[in-house]
């Protein structure tokens, strides 16, 4: 089986992390759109026009699959790309209603890009589990350059996540959505900003859980990946061109990344 997974940049290389310890066998091509990064601040039609192309490449090169690493995408052009494409598309969504089930009493607030929060995807979903309307927005598209630039940690990073946070009581919530793929890196960012007890949630568990069900594959979690062995079976791309060996060396630096806030 082999699986097509993109992205606008390197935040999906997160969701491609987590399959990797859930689906550690399949195949993958991960093409990450570094020409159109980052896509929070396009437009709905070049957004479609961007994951179209995408998709097309990627079923020309044998994909069986196509996951939408990328909140964004999935909000503006997932129903677009399932009615022109035969195979399965399996989009992402901000996993507001595990974060609302696990607050308790607390409020949830839900970091995306503007165009996720602007979207009506989001709001449609926040519509059918939002009931008691404890979910609050919050833009945070600097995050998503900080991330490109491998810049995770530090003065600018905290600084910036103080100002946009600055308008909340942070004391309010006990719950962060992290509606796109980019923000996994900033983990220890955030606990910093809201403390430990905050509990931060992402989607990609879900959505490579899905991806599992809809093709009929087994999981077979690990706990640690054998990096170089799944790497032999990824083709990785930045925008349709195979990876250099800088930009490959950039890609092995965020595996390690993720396996270190993996476990935070």
């Amino acid at each position: 089986m082999k699986i097509g997974i993109f992205d606008s940049g390197i935040g999906g290389i997160s969701v491609l992390n987590e399959a990797f310890h859930r689906l550690p066998d399949q195949e993958y091509i991960f093409y990450a759109d570094v020409d159109h990064v980052p896509y929070g601040m396009k437009t709905s039609e070049q957004i479609i026009e961007y994951a179209d192309d995408i998709t097309s490449f990627l079923v020309s090169q044998g994909a069986d699959v196509i996951l939408i690493a990328c909140n964004t995408a999935t909000a503006v052009a997932a129903d677009y790309l399932r009615s022109k494409n035969s195979v399965p598309i399996i989009g992402m969504e901000p996993a507001v209603k595990p974060a609302i089930e696990g607050s308790e009493d607390g409020r949830v607030l839900v970091m995306a890009t503007p165009v996720t929060i602007r979207e009506n995807k989001l709001h449609s979903l926040l519509e059918r589990v939002d009931t008691q309307h404890r979910v609050d927005l919050l833009p945070m598209p600097g995050l998503v350059r900080f991330a490109e630039d491998e810049v995770f940690d530090g003065e600018k990073v905290d600084t910036y996540i103080e100002e946009q946070v600055a308008v909340y009581d942070k004391e309010n919530y006990t719950e962060i959505v992290l509606g796109c793929t980019h923000f996994n890196y900033f983990k220890p960012a955030l606990y910093k900003a809201f403390g430990e007890g905050i509990q931060l949630i992402d989607g990609n568990q879900g959505t490579v859980k899905h991806l599992a069900e809809v093709l009929g594959l087994e999981e077979n979690p690990v706990d640690e990946i054998d990096i170089e062995n799944v790497n032999r079976r990824t083709t990785y791309l930045g925008s349709g061109r195979p990876a250099n060996k800088g930009e490959f060396e950039k890609i092995l630096r965020l595996h390690k990344r993720l396996e270190y806030v993996r476990d935070l």
